[in-house]
Parts: structure tokens; C-alpha cells; sequence
């Protein structure tokens, strides 16, 4: 069922992951009309369970974004369900807005736009792990590194920072082996510290994931030579590409990570963007935030957006205390009245 949008809205928030969620939540809690959109594409969606999130440890993934809705709807907000095409600026007798266009034609207007959309990992080529990805084949020592413990750990070299992610994961197990791969070739001090912490360096390229179907399990590796080695759980790191085209028309475009982890969009501490209105929280700004911090950039976005539009109003009401009679007075003050009157801004759930 196609769910309406009403006409405006204080904030639009494109994306309903946890950052998206919990600026969503400071916002209705400050009693501003804000509407979630959400395409339904959560990053760790294949993950049996969230970890490292206090007082949330375990929970699948779904359930928490699920309690996260609830939330936002009890205090006034919107969850609505759907993809951003674009978004460009409009100028209206009260300043200039964001016009939101979705995929199936709905549009809506905001005053400001916090952008917290997941990202796509894009795996290495190699045959089997896409099949076995957020199961045993992992790439976070922090999400997924506990229940890897102990085991036969296998780490696929695909970038620069391979070595690194050996040398996380042998906190967690005594057997780790590196795989080249494709990674540039190791320093003399990445050898040194490979070699110190036990881990085994194996050249050549990976031909495919060995998986015992029956048994529901990673068997090993296969180099293309054909020599095989075994292992249980596989070490990988995606790249992350940013479903962010809809951007484009606010001059904003994705840039490649300094540690090579692939595209985000750069924001200051707060969640600014380069482009006055807009904000960016969670994995957009950040490839490698968990859950926790996405959700906590969301939440300190969503408090730094709720200053911003309060400055403007005061600014607009002090303008119109000045000069009550200005037609442009008058005209900010009825649209940002309506905007945050009660009737707007409860029961939109």
C-alpha cells in the first residue's frame, strides 16, 4: 500500500537504519515534523545478530530497527516506505527548501535533509562468498569476531588493509592465515609483525570458498593452482559503494576513504555536509561505524539539526517582532507555524 507524504516536513531523513532512526527520534522528540524514508536495504541485513551494542547485544538486526519505527511513530514521526530519486533545491516565498522526489512519483518538501543510507559491500571475486556472507564469511573482528574464536580463520587479501585485519583477528584465534591474494605486497614491518603474532603468509591467488553444502559449513580455501588449505571461517574486505545518485543534484558526490575501504561523503563532526541543510550520519560518513556509533552520529545530527532550524525561527521571529507588517516576515512566520503546528506534527505514524 502506498503510503502519503505530507507537503512539508521540518526534516527528511533518507534512510531507516539505526543513525537514520535515532536522528529521526531526537528530532520528533523536539517536537519536529520529520519523516523517515526508508528503501528497505539495511547493511547488515544477512547478520544473525547485532553486536557490540549495550543493552541490545544479540538482537537480529530486524527487530531492532523494528522497535527503532515503533519509537519515532510514538513520539509523532513517520516511517515511510520507498526509494529517493533525487532531491534539488526550491525557493519558496519563505527560503529555500529540499523537494524529495521517490522512485513512484511522491513528493515531498524539507526545510532540511539528514542522509543516513546504508552502503553496499561489494565482495572480491571470488566463487563462494557472497553465498556464505555475515555468516562465515565476516570482515569485522568487532561484529563478528566472538563467535569466531578458536577457529580456522582464513583472510583474503584483496587491499591494503589485509595485514591489518590478520593481525585483529589473531587476538581472537592462534590460527590465522593471510591469503595475497591481490593485496600489495607486505612491508618489512607488516613481515615483522605477521610473523610475530604467528600468522601464516600463503602467495598466490584464490580461485574459490570450498563449502561443504551438507554440512552447512566452510571447508577451505582453493589457490588457483588447486592447492587447497583448510579453513572454517573466511576474512574478507568489501568495498563500499554508496547508493547516493540521488545526490547529485545538490552537487554532492561520493569520494574515495583514505584507507581504501571505498566511498563515503565527508561531514564534519555534527553530521554538516559541505552543502548548507544537509547532514550525513552513520555508514555514509563513516564506512566502518557499527551499529552503536551510527546510531549515536545519528542522534548527535539530529540535535545539531533541531539547533540549526530553532536559530532560524528565532532569527524570523525576532525579524517579524522588528517589523511585524513585512510581507516576508509574515509569510516565514505562517509557513514555519504550520510546519510545527500540532495538528501536522502528531499522529503521523
Amino acid at each position: 500500500m502506498t503510503q502519503e507524504l505530507h507537503e512539508m516536513y521540518d526534516v527528511v531523513v533518507v534512510g531507516g537504519g539505526a543513525a537514520g532512526l535515532n536522528g529521526a527520534l531526537q528530532l520528533a522528540r523536539s517536537r519536529r515534523s520529520v519523516a523517515v524514508i526508508d528503501a528497505g536495504a539495511p547493511r547488515n541485513a544477512p547478520a544473525e545478530g547485532v553486536h557490540g551494542l549495550l543493552g541490545r547485544e544479540g538482537m537480529p538486526p530486524g527487530e531492532l530497527l523494528e522497535r527503532g519505527r515503533a519509537e519515532v511513530r510514538g513520539y509523532g514521526g513517520r516511517v515511510v516506505s520507498g526509494e529517493v530519486a533525487g532531491v534539488r533545491r526550491v525557493r519558496q516565498a519563505s527560503g529555500e527548501r529540499f523537494e524529495v522526489e521517490l522512485a513512484d512519483g511522491r513528493r515531498t518538501l524539507a526545510r532540511r535533509l539528514l542522509v543516513t543510507i546504508g552502503l553496499v559491500d561489494e565482495l572480491p571475486d571470488v566463487a563462494g562468498l557472497r553465498e556464505r556472507w555475515g555468516r562465515d564469511v565476516i570482515h569485522c573482528p568487532y561484529c563478528h569476531g566472538w563467535e569466531a574464536r578458536d577457529r580456522a580463520i582464513g583472510v583474503i587479501g584483496s587491499g591494503p588493509m589485509a595485514a591489518h585485519q590478520a593481525l585483529l583477528f589473531s587476538q581472537l584465534s592462534a590460527d590465522v592465515t593471510l591469503f595475497a591474494h591481490t593485496m600489495p605486497a607486505l612491508t618489512d614491518e607488516q613481515w615483522d609483525r605477521v610473523a610475530a603474532r604467528g600468522i601464516d603468509v600463503v602467495e598466490g591467488r584464490v580461485a574459490r570458498i570450498e563449502i561443504d553444502a551438507a554440512a552447512d559449513r566452510i571447508t577451505g580455501v582453493r589457490l588457483v593452482g588447486g592447492k587447497v588449505f583448510a579453513r572454517e571461517v573466511i576474512v574478507v574486505a568489501p568495498r563500499a559503494a554508496l547508493r547516493a545518485e540521488f545526490l547529485r543534484g545538490l552537487g554532492l558526490q561520493p569520494q574515495q576513504h583514505e584507507s581504501g575501504m571505498g566511498e563515503y561523503l565527508p561531514a564534519d563532526p555534527a553530521g554538516r555536509s559541505e552543502v548548507p541543510g544537509v547532514w550525513f550520519a552513520g555508514n555514509v560518513a563513516d564506512p566502518s561505524a557499527q551499529v552503536g556509533a551510527a546510531a549515536a552520529a545519528g542522534a548527535t545530527a539530529g540535535a545539531q539539526i533541531n539547533f540549526d532550524l530553532v536559530m532560524e525561527e528565532t532569527n524570523a521571529a525576532v525579524a517579524a517582532r522588528n517589523d511585524p507588517f513585512s510581507a516576508a516576515s509574515e509569510a516565514r512566520v505562517n509557513e514555519l507555524a504550520a510546519v510545527a503546528a500540532p495538528e501536522r506534527h502528531h499522529g503521523l505514524g
